[in-house]
């Protein structure tokens, strides 16, 4: 087996975005069994939430001899039973607390996207119980939140196995439904128009799919026709001496002895531009990745016996013995001749986005009522701001008023009258209070007369 086995039996389990990158790349020449695999390389995003966790986890796993050795002994069933996860009670301590750290920073990712969750729904001072809610997360133990055990390996493998099987079946949902949406907008636009604009836009829409259907036959993916054209056209070989055996070695571009879902899809190119050109309107390039992906399942369906996802050498030349192998008749029948839906499926959808529009009206009427509701309550929030302000500022200049009289203060007599000073102009003052009350007694007492002093003449002189 080569160098690359253990890696490839433990990603056979991943979708075809995973496995090419995954795998190891070995030289033609191959290296010996027990050689030392490259550093991984980080692969495409499969679209799991977890993708990187598992990612991670078989790169840590690759680096301990004895779980390497294990893997590469183990088959498929052995790996999606969970028997060869009891194996990680024997990793060395080192790669255990690789692990153990992996799956705390996994625990402590998903509890922020809880918590990032609930503050969405406006729910920022709920009580979150972490332990309930992260048993929703199936790829791992959630009552072990420190350490990474063989049950975490168990249900890792487990998940990743069943999430991925849905691969295939969630793209041709997402498919069926983009073909519904343009078809429910191309009918809107029909209404639309006037009867003579909708007759000329009819004529044009079937003229682009005439256009569309006049291309060359189109081989049937697998078969002696489709190969020996790969054969001639791109690896430039004569077509008479075709060979399943050296074609197969040719087209295992990183040499791991067997052909997976990408290196398959590679060799679809020649019969899909047959089909699709980008710069034509009429040609859809989204049909285009639907149809590399029937033709990927076909081959698949009809050449991978073990369904390991993967196609070896000994299944490839069997399936060049079949009947179907060189009988392909009218050859592949194109997306356009099998319609993704029905017309009552169509009719559903149709029902589901008027349901979902009348549903975003209602929001967007209730946001907009809303929105007047809170101008109303900010233009009566500015005007009070104003009141405000000017009360504070009549406030304070009483206050400044008061202070100026507390530091000047006018004089004034007891009966509150002002007071005369002969130097201010005749300017009214009022009186100290001691000095008014001065003025009153000498006002109500008589002044006495002087006594008479003694007459003198000359002669007492």
């Amino acid at each position: 087996m080569p160098p690359s086995a253990p890696r490839r039996a433990l990603v056979l389990l991943l979708p075809p975005l995973l496995w090419l990158p995954v795998v190891l790349p070995v030289p033609i020449e191959r290296a010996a069994a027990n050689q030392e695999p490259s550093p991984a390389t980080e692969s495409p995003d499969t679209g799991l939430y977890y993708h990187r966790y598992l990612q991670e986890v078989i790169n840590v796993l690759e680096t301990d001899g004895h779980f390497r050795e294990k893997l590469q002994a183990a088959n498929a069933e052995d790996i999606k039973s969970g028997k060869l996860s009891r194996e990680l009670d024997f990793v060395s301590h080192h790669v255990r607390t690789k692990l153990d750290e992996l799956k705390r920073q996994e625990v402590s990712r998903l509890r922020m996207l809880l918590k990032a969750k609930m503050d969405a729904k406006q729910e920022p001072n709920v009580q979150v119980d972490h332990l309930n809610l992260l048993k929703q997360f199936e790829h791992l133990d959630p009552q072990n939140q420190h350490t990474f055990e063989a049950r975490d390996l168990e249900l890792l493998i487990q998940t990743a196995t069943r999430d991925l099987a849905q691969y295939d079946a969630a793209h041709h949902e997402e498919f069926k439904r983009y073909e519904m949406l343009k078809e429910h907008e191309r009918r809107q636009y029909l209404e639309s128009l006037g009867e003579e604009q909708r007759k000329e836009a009819e004529r044009k829409l079937e003229e682009q799919q005439r256009r569309h259907r006049e291309h060359p036959k189109v081989n049937v993916p697998g078969s002696q026709a489709q190969l020996k054209e790969v054969w001639e056209e791109l690896d430039g070989l004569d077509p008479n001496r075709f060979n399943p055996k050296t074609f197969f070695i040719l087209h295992d571009i990183n040499s791991d002895g067997v052909l997976d879902e990408q290196e398959l899809e590679a060799l679809f190119t020649k019969e899909l531009e047959k089909v699709y050109d980008p710069k034509n309107e009429e040609d859809d390039m989204r049909e285009m990745e639907e149809e590399r992906l029937r033709m990927r399942e076909h081959v698949m369906k009809n050449v991978d016996t073990n369904q390991d996802r993967l196609v070896t050498l000994e299944e490839f030349l069997a399936s060049t013995q079949r009947k179907e192998f060189g009988d392909t008749g009218e050859g592949w029948e194109t997306v356009e001749m099998h319609p993704a839906y029905t017309e009552e499926e169509l009719r559903r959808f149709e029902e589901e986005l008027a349901a979902r529009e009348a549903e975003l009206k209602a929001q967007a009427q209730r946001l907009s009522r809303e929105t007047e509701a809170l101008g109303r309550s900010q233009d009566q929030l500015v005007a009070q701001r104003r009141e405000l302000q000017q009360a504070v500022l009549q406030m304070e200049q009483r206050k400044q008023q008061q202070q100026q009289q507390d530091q000047n203060p006018p004089p004034a007599n007891p009966e509150g009258q002002l007071k005369f000073h002969p130097d201010t102009d005749d300017v009214p003052v009022p009186a100290p209070a001691g000095d008014q009350k001065d003025a009153q007694a000498s006002e109500k007492k008589a002044p006495e007369p002087l006594p008479s002093l003694p007459q003198l003449d000359s002669q007492h002189l």
